[in-house]
């Protein structure tokens, strides 16, 4: 029985003989496109370059080919790993009549050989075993990804943007405290607003000036720095307006939902609804997976231990829950996810509270999602009152 939003196979009913196959093995350069033809004997490969029309022209002749040989095509399906070139072409080939899929590149089985061959050629020929399962209904073969709108991943970029700007801020104040400790100065606040002045009142430990070209460099960081704060101010402004201006889309309304509860604010809210609340998931299970919260156990005879995190899923969610789970002890120490933790946690010891810290954050993911999509707070979670 089929659960909603299952992308692990496909729900409708397959036609092989009417049904066109293409999978494309796309690179920087080039296409490789191989199909599955009806009525035809051979199975036909061509490369082309980066071009979607030309792809689209392939496939209508490929399906000419077919109506000639008495073969009728009622449905073209195509599939593609996800990677680099993102969503854009599925939803291209969607908009003019084409079944467009794309495939989670770290679900297909692959041989476990130490050096496997692995061409473009054999690529798509693993490609055309897997969605051929896929598409008959058959378990574990593939995954697809849910395709989103191109509004959807619009939404990501300002918390993207954002976070890269913080991690080139760190970048910056990491190498002006390098540059600085090669002198022998410790010490300088990089949060001052007149830092470029005091560099110049600075002295080593032998009583000189900073050099000159030192000196030069130091202050670009500065300037560079100065100008990357900014940017992350004009972001941060650009958000808040937007969740003012739009109080009914359903984005916005779960971001409020979300910072009603003590220990959660409008940055963490904001990046678990366009990262993962937005998303059609099944159910809790899908909702930790897509996370990367889950575990990943080796079993094998009378082995039994755990490798860690899975780490398949979302990066960005992953690290944030876990510094919201460390949050989620200091300001809400009497709900029952803290109780349980600390209940847990009571020996004391330090490898043990590591571990079970990534069992809360998998917890208060899955009771953030039930907030943000049903509006229902579990009982135990301090809330803010509305405003």
């Amino acid at each position: 029985m089929h659960t909603p939003n299952d992308m692990s196979r496909s729900r409708a009913a397959f036609a092989q003989n009417s049904t066109l196959i293409a999978v494309v093995e796309m690179s920087l350069s080039s296409w490789l496109v191989a199909g599955i033809v009806p009525g035809l004997d051979r199975q036909p490969t061509k490369k082309l370059a980066v071009d979607h029309d030309a792809l689209l022209e392939l496939l209508h002749r490929w399906r000419n080919e077919a109506v000639r040989a008495g073969c009728q095509i009622n449905r073209i399906v195509v599939a593609y790993e996800s990677g680099r070139d993102g969503f854009w072409l599925a939803r291209w080939l969607r908009a003019r009549g084409v079944e467009a899929y794309v495939i989670h590149a770290s679900s297909v089985p692959v041989s476990r050989e130490h050096r496997r061959a692995k061409t473009d050629r054999l690529d798509t020929e693993l490609l055309k075993r897997a969605f051929l399962g896929w598409l008959r209904g058959e378990a574990n073969h593939c995954s697809m990804a849910a395709i989103p709108t191109q509004e959807d991943e619009d939404a990501k970029r300002p918390g993207r943007e954002r976070e890269n700007l913080i991690r080139e801020c760190t970048r910056i104040v990491n190498r002006i405290k390098s540059n600085l400790a090669r002198l022998g100065i410790r010490g300088f606040k990089m949060s001052m607003e007149h830092s470029a002045e005091t560099l110049e009142t600075l002295r080593t430990p032998e009583g000189g000036a900073i050099p000159a070209n030192t000196l030069a460099e130091l202050n670009r960081e500065i300037d560079r720095l100065r100008f990357l704060r900014q940017q992350i101010k004009q972001v941060e402004a650009a958000r808040a307006d937007r969740l003012r201006e739009t109080p009914d889309e359903s984005g916005t309304a779960m971001i409020r939902e979300l910072t009603r509860v003590v220990g959660v604010g409008v940055e963490t809210a904001d990046m678990l609804v366009r990262e993962v609340f937005s998303r059609p998931l099944r159910d809790r299970k899908a909702v930790a997976r897509y996370a990367g919260l889950t575990g990943a156990p080796d079993e094998s005879g009378q082995k039994r231990r755990e490798r860690g995190l899975a780490k398949a899923g979302n990066a960005r969610v992953r690290r944030g829950m876990i510094q919201l789970a460390w949050g989620h002890l200091l300001h809400q120490k009497d709900s029952v996810l803290a109780v349980w933790y600390r209940k847990r946690t009571a020996d004391g010891r330090g490898g043990l509270r590591k571990t079970m810290i990534v069992a809360l954050a998998r917890k208060l993911l899955i009771v953030l999602w039930r907030i943000a999509t049903t509006g229902v707070t579990p009982e135990g979670i301090a809330i803010r009152p509305a405003v």
